[in-house]
């Protein structure tokens, strides 16, 4: 018998799925014009791909649990902002870019996870990391909301947390988080070649201490530089251009053009 992809759900049951979750509410006009005049990566949007947004975070805010912790509120419009910024990069990808998780969890700042590993040797390993944002293969979304404000002051900065999380989310739809989202095999093949080739050049100037135009964190695995690049994609395209012009390529064809360029 022939093995279904992981994450694969048969048409029949998940149009059965889509029937019992029902429609999506609309969001208020007046909130949506607010947030387009207000966004500067919904502002800079034409009207389609600015409907396209809309419905995919109404979307998003129907399918998706929306938690705050630690004492944390968040009103209609904040909930709405985090959807939107959730969705720039399913633009062009669609819907099915949701699948695989139910939950969004916000915390008020940088939040603690505790780690462990065991090394060859058998020897366990425990620290605490501070993170800003986290992605589960099959689990929670999790932001920092002062980082995501932070995001929303700066928007041209090179950075967004949630969309590097949610870059998280594409790459971990075919079964794999390795900086290869789900895509047609002959394109797939043709970013692992491209994206590993500018990986490798890009760790190699980060190791001689060269001063790079995109975060050097990108070097840290696959994963994280296919992440860093979307955020660049969205937050200062023109540094990604400059400096990884392949990976910018593949980017604008999987995302769209950048309301920034």
């Amino acid at each position: 018998m022939a093995q279904l992809p992981a994450g694969h759900v048969p048409l029949t049951v998940r149009s059965w799925l889509d029937r019992l979750r029902g429609k999506p509410a609309s969001l208020p006009n007046e909130l949506w014009r607010d947030l387009r005049a207000g966004m500067p990566w919904l502002s800079q949007l034409d009207d389609a791909r600015g409907e396209r947004l809309r419905a995919l975070a109404e979307r998003f805010l129907h399918e998706k649990t929306v938690t705050p912790l630690d004492g944390l509120t968040l009103d209609q419009r904040q909930r709405t902002q985090l959807a939107v910024l959730c969705c720039l990069p399913l633009l062009e990808f669609g819907a099915n870019g949701l699948r695989g998780w139910s939950q969004l969890l916000v915390y008020p700042e940088a939040f603690r996870v505790h780690r462990s590993h065991v090394d060859a040797a058998g020897v366990l390993h425990e620290w605490e990391d501070e993170l800003i944002g986290e992605a589960w293969d099959s689990g929670p979304l999790v932001l920092s909301w002062a980082d995501v404000q932070a995001d929303l002051d700066e928007p041209d900065a090179g950075f967004c947390v949630a969309v590097h999380e949610m870059a998280h989310k594409l790459d971990a739809l075919d079964g794999a988080m390795d900086g290869t989202p789900l895509l047609p095999r002959e394109w797939q093949r043709e970013w692992a070649r491209d994206f590993q080739r500018s990986y490798d050049a890009f760790c190699a100037s980060v190791d001689r201490g060269r001063e790079t135009r995109i975060d050097p964190y990108a070097a840290e695995s696959p994963e994280e530089f296919f992440a860093v690049a979307s955020e660049y994609h969205f937050s200062a395209p023109r540094e990604l251009q400059a400096e990884l012009p392949e990976v910018a390529a593949h980017l604008r064809r999987l995302y769209g053009a950048s309301p920034f360029m």
